[in-house]
């Protein structure tokens, strides 16, 4: 049976190399494409063209192993099935699960690696893209919106913000809390307005329509003001920027480390939460994929390559359409941010098994 090992391991590796090779071929030409005239129109080096690409292989990786893996299954298996190998193979007493053996192994090990290159190579390579985009693409974070963010200014000041539009450098729903020590236990002022604006002649910001509510032992005392003007905040639009990172840019360590500060101050972290545990939960989708899809090949079919190049994208499809579904409820918080990452390999192993055992009877 080691030869039989081998004989198919090699075809399967070499078709999932060949498979990512290509896939990253078309992505980049065809991002070249898209991006050719922004890399022109702001003179951007060879170089920093050819770092910017390299920076982005990880994730177009990341995006394809999964599909390189199943195309490399379906084809492995369909050319054995057209040279009626596995006819003799099956005529000789191996069964599905005998051939499969191999291929899962080397699914789960693929999958075993690919955790740890999306949860921190992929992350280092978006930075370095992410880097380039901002600084030569004119792509800053500035001029998009951000919800929920919490930074400390100074010592003793806790600054909340709703909604964040970068463009126009405005805040909503901002509160501001001043403490009396650098504990952060007792309050002693705290401003709460409806909008919080950016001046970037004089460098502060404003608060408009709020109260401000002054904290002392002997009680409160709440002022009711349209503009209160803060000279002593020390952030600036660019900080409001680098505190909220993308999860994309942060490893798992990081993303957990975010996670964890956000939920002690009180931000609700559902969409966090479901991408660090997609972190872990996507690179197991080319063992349910290969489980899923062999079946379909373990005889003889018409069509060919062409075939079995439909199934994989099928498959794919119905699996990226499915996870992305059940991510936006757990964005929502409707369903357990756990069970949402692992929602659709749930499902497609519980289709997989059922479509095993009917190829077996």
């Amino acid at each position: 049976m080691k030869i039989f090992d081998s004989y198919i391991l090699k075809q399967f590796i070499l078709t999932t190399v060949f498979g990512l090779i290509t896939f990253m071929a078309i992505f980049v030409v065809i991002d070249l494409m898209e991006n050719l005239d922004d890399f022109l129109d702001n003179n951007v080096a060879n170089e920093l063209i050819v770092q910017y690409y390299i920076a982005f292989l990880p994730e177009i990786v990341k995006l394809m192993t999964p599909v390189a893996v199943l195309l490399a299954s379906l084809f492995t298996t369909g050319k054995l099935a057209s040279n009626n190998e596995l006819t003799a193979m099956k005529a000789g007493g191996m069964s599905i699960y005998r051939y499969m053996a191999p291929l899962i192994t080397v699914a789960l090990v693929v999958s075993g690696l690919s955790v740890y290159f999306n949860g921190w190579v992929v992350p280092y390579a978006n930075q370095q893209k992410f880097s380039i985009e901002r600084k030569y693409l004119n792509r800053s974070l500035e001029s998009t919106a951000r919800t929920n963010i919490y930074l400390q200014d100074g010592k003793k000041r806790i600054v909340y913000i709703s909604y964040y539009d970068g463009a126009s450098r405005t805040g909503t729903r901002t509160s501001i809390q001043e403490f009396s020590d650098s504990t952060l236990i007792s309050i002693s002022q705290r401003w709460d307005g409806k909008q919080i604006i950016w001046d970037s002649i004089s460098g502060t910001w404003s608060m408009s329509q709020g109260k401000q509510r002054i904290l002392t032992p002997q009680g409160e005392h709440m002022i009711t003001f349209d503009s209160y003007l803060f000279r002593d905040l020390t952030f600036s639009p660019k900080d409001i920027v680098k505190k909220v990172e993308r999860p994309e840019e942060m490893n798992y360590t990081e993303l957990g480390e975010f996670i964890e500060r956000q939920q002690n101050s009180g931000n609700d972290t559902a969409r966090w939460m479901v991408d660090y545990h997609n972190k872990v939960a996507f690179p197991f989708a080319s063992v349910i994929v290969v489980l899923f899809g062999i079946p379909f090949s373990f005889g003889k079919r018409k069509g060919g390559i062409a075939l079995q190049v439909g199934i994989s994208a099928a498959v794919v499809f119905i699996y990226m359409v499915f996870m992305k579904i059940s991510n936006v409820f757990g964005y929502n918080g409707d369903l357990n941010p756990l069970l949402t990452a692992w929602l659709a390999n749930i499902i497609f192993f519980a289709a997989g098994v059922v479509n095993i055992l009917r190829v077996n009877k």
